[in-house]
């Protein structure tokens, strides 16, 4: 039998009025049928924090009061739920139901229930929480058994025996909620999380949503925590065998060299995939169901971070790491950062990408070149020098620009040979961070910057 009180009902409610998007949602429920809060929304306002989004139960059929709304929406016929948003506010709506699972890991069959029964059918007992907003409930607190007994004592707990063996997308759930909210789990439900992982049951979630909660840990503000708590569980190798961390601290330097600016779930997850070979990540991110986008990115971050480290560690002038960095995407250049070049990489990320000519072809080809690949050659011979301070303005970059060109197009370029570009691949190569295109001569001789001697 669920327990009912009005312990702190009224506060959380006059707090989700504050925002004028959710008054205009709860104004609304007040008048149709019973509505609750529920879920990590409730969860989290009890425990003071703020939520990330708004989890709403109807006991009654979504299409009304998606009308009422008037909001586009994406909706699941199958399991009557639907996703909205509500200013920057996300909002989940379900329909109040029971769920049965006709086989381990597959998808539930549901079906319409009371409140009661919804909450029961839960992941964690501190998720079975729902704050009445309209019925005969409402301004009331529900709650499963124990959800807020282990809410203060900071636990994780299961409802029923089966949980993890029905759904055991709520392995990584409990990993995540654990990581986020700095909670422990209940001992008898750490019993059942090994027991589930020593039977092989993430191998029966389909991989998509295995996936899906892989990238939700990532996308977690600690990601570095989130992916580590795999391990001790053994759910790390039940994803794949040589996935997971193999310590924290090439995460850690990599997320902080790599700050705010670029993928932070891709680059946890490259590291996570560093256990295992080159040809198996693209297999294993794929059944995952990764987008072809993120799939790439993740891939070749993996792949290019190590390969680069020591190129960067040896470059020494601004446009030897130039070159070395090449076309790499950002988050390989943090990740060979964190793999032994960190200064190289800190400074090509905090200052040299964002180092950009102020001419450009068309100046060149106005100054006489004809437009050709002798005009991409100056452009990099140029870029090179302002990296390395000989050039200060526009006027030297042309000059600079010239001297390059007017030397290949007449077959006179002896700085090294070939222009460094053409060595380093094709002189179609543009440095996407506006750097010389250059990325492998650093295994050679220094052809971006032999300023330095």
């Amino acid at each position: 039998m669920l327990g009912v009180s009005a312990v702190a009902a009224t506060e959380l409610l006059h707090h989700l009025r504050s925002s004028p998007d959710v008054a205009r949602l709860l104004s609304i429920l007040e008048r149709g049928p019973a509505a609750y809060i529920v879920g990590g929304t409730v969860r989290d306002l009890l425990l003071g924090r703020e939520p990330l989004d708004l989890d709403v139960v109807v006991d009654g059929p979504l299409d009304p009061l998606l009308a009422l709304l008037g909001a586009p929406a994406r909706a699941h016929d199958q399991f009557e739920t639907a996703t909205l948003m509500l200013g920057d506010v996300r909002c989940d709506l379900a329909r109040s139901r029971s769920e049965r699972y006709a086989r381990p890991g597959a998808l539930p069959q549901v079906r319409p229930a009371p409140i009661e029964q919804d909450l029961l059918r839960r992941d964690f007992t501190v998720n079975a929480i729902a704050l009445a907003v309209s019925g005969t409930r409402a301004g009331e607190l529900l709650f499963a058994p124990r959800a807020l007994e282990d809410l203060d004592a900071g636990l994780l707990a299961v409802l029923y025996e089966r949980s993890f063996s029905d759904d055991p997308t709520r392995l990584l759930r409990l990993i995540r909620y654990s990581s986020r909210l700095g909670f422990g789990v209940r001992a008898s439900t750490y019993a059942l999380v090994t027991g589930a992982v020593s039977a092989g049951a993430v191998a029966t979630v389909a991989g998509p949503r295995l996936g899906a909660e892989l990238r939700l840990l990532a996308a977690e503000p600690e990601p570095v925590s989130a992916l580590a708590a795999l391990a001790p569980f053994g759910l790390d190798a039940a994803v794949e065998l040589g996935f997971g961390l193999d310590g924290r601290e090439p995460a850690v330097t990599a997320l902080a060299l790599l700050g705010d600016d670029g993928d932070r779930a891709a680059l946890a997850l490259a590291v996570a995939l560093l256990g295992i070979a080159e040809a198996g990540r693209l297999v294993l991110l794929a059944r995952l169901g990764f987008d072809a986008t993120r799939r790439d990115l993740i891939a070749e971050t993996a792949r290019l971070g190590p390969a680069l480290a020591p190129r960067l560690r040896r470059a020494r002038a601004a446009s030897s790491v130039a070159a070395a960095v090449g076309r790499a995407p950002l988050e390989a250049v943090a990740l060979a950062g964190a793999l032994g070049a960190r200064t190289n990489a800190q400074r090509w990320i905090e200052q040299l990408r964002f180092v950009a000519l102020s001419i450009t072809g068309a100046d060149v080809v106005a100054a006489g070149v004809a437009p050709g690949p002798a005009v991409g050659a100056g452009l990099r011979a140029a870029l090179a020098a302002k990296l390395d301070g000989r050039v200060g303005d526009s006027d030297g970059e042309l000059a600079e620009a010239l001297r390059r060109a007017r030397g290949r197009a007449g077959g006179a370029d002896r700085a090294g040979g070939a222009d460094c570009a053409d060595r380093a691949g094709g002189a179609d190569r543009a440095d996407r961070a506006g750097g010389v295109d250059c990325a492998g001569s650093a295994d050679g001789p220094d052809c971006a910057g032999r300023a330095e001697g």
